[in-house]
């Protein structure tokens, strides 16, 4: 029996992203223990989590901006949970748990210590000026320093890899292996038919900038005269990420009807079943969970040529991909669904067999699991 520790930024994503990982691993007759900020006072998660012989704890950690007293903080609370547990596994994910935790299994002494690179985001997109420019290089850092006590990294595509190589991030011995994102699970995401309705396009996203919402927004203000019945839907909740869209604005798309903004969702699957076209136009991603929920459900892609992103469409057959910040592109590409609305069934189906045979969450899993060696 393996002793292990996953840490976590948001408690949530224990089950929604890591449940079919640490289900696995429990059924396997390892003993997980799961680490998150305020994990127990979500008590849905916690409750999921303990049928599954799975023990909760909580750690002190803001998701977003780097706070010198409030990291260190978290810094020795992971120090004081690794040393009362003693794993023998540490899994990361997310910038501040792979950075904090990978440094506490270090200091502590766990043998095995694992990073998920789940996606680069704020640190390493966008133009580096002011604040920005001084968040980078500090992530960027931390980084360096946190890779260097890895046993083992995962990325979710090989363009992050090379980026983390290229900068210097990643020590030569690191074993990487590159693998197919978190998955989908193609049972719960099973297909759906498309509606009998105008073309609906649907985003699903935290309300970040760098998501391209801005550019789905505009894309939507272009294709709208001509197409009046059309539907552009945006699903996501605000973020304190600096990046982070105000309400304000997101709000006024809504009342100017340029988006049907219906806020954050605990379950997407009906927003995705009641649309035809799923549009993610990000600057950058790991991989984008979304994404292959809708392949998996049968929905068409249209996204960008981005790191993550490009490696789930193959262009012309389950979507279409468009340059990066490119608003006109991207009305284009949305475009030939409302002049060919058949494409949406082809491509549609094209998507659900890529994510069956790619992206299904078990292999996924079972991957990464004969990577670590359990």
């Amino acid at each position: 029996m393996t002793v292990v520790l996953i840490l976590a930024s948001l408690s949530t994503s224990l089950r929604n992203f890591r449940g079919p990982l640490i289900a696995e691993l429990a059924e396997a007759g390892h003993k997980v223990h799961v680490a998150a900020p305020d994990l127990l006072q979500d008590q849905e998660t916690c409750e999921w989590l303990q049928e599954r012989g799975v023990e909760c704890h909580d750690v002190p950690l803001s998701r977003a901006g780097l706070r010198p007293t409030a990291d260190l903080g978290t810094l020795f609370a992971l120090c004081r949970l690794m040393t009362k547990l003693r794993p023998d596994l540490f899994l990361g994910y997310t910038i501040k748990p792979v950075i904090w935790g990978l440094i506490a299994a270090r200091i502590t002494g766990v043998s095995r210590r694992v990073a998920l690179i789940t996606g680069l985001g704020y640190s390493f997109t966008g133009q580096a000026r002011g604040k920005r420019a001084v968040v980078q290089k500090l992530a960027r850092g931390l980084y360096a320093q946190a890779l260097k006590g890895a046993t083992l990294a995962f990325f979710q595509n090989p363009d992050d890899r090379d980026t983390f190589r290229q900068m210097g991030l990643l020590p030569e011995g690191t074993p990487v292996v590159v693998v197919n994102g978190s998955g989908v699970d193609t049972e719960i995401y099973a297909p759906v038919p498309l509606p009998q309705c105008p073309i609906r396009f649907l985003l699903i996203a935290r309300l970040l900038g760098d998501k391209g919402i801005r550019e789905y927004v505009c894309a939507a203000r272009i294709l709208r005269d001509a197409w009046p019945d059309a539907e552009f839907h945006l699903v996501g909740g605000l973020d304190p990420n600096p990046d982070g869209i105000a309400s304000e604005e997101v709000q006024r798309w809504h009342d100017n009807r340029d988006i049907i903004w219906h806020g954050a969702l605990s379950d997407v699957r009906p927003a995705i079943a009641a649309a035809q076209v799923y549009v993610l136009p990000s600057y950058r991603e790991g991989m984008p969970r979304t994404v292959l929920e809708a392949m998996s459900m049968g929905r068409a892609i249209v996204t960008t040529d981005a790191p993550g992103c490009r490696e789930t469409v193959r262009d012309g057959e389950n979507g279409f991909l468009v340059p990066v910040q490119d608003a006109r592109s991207l009305a284009d590409a949305m475009r030939r669904f409302l002049e060919a609305p058949d494409l949406a069934t082809t491509m549609g189906a094209a998507a659900r067999r890529i994510a069956v045979e790619k992206y299904d969450v078990h292999k996924v899993n079972d991957a990464m699991i004969r990577a670590i060696g359990l």
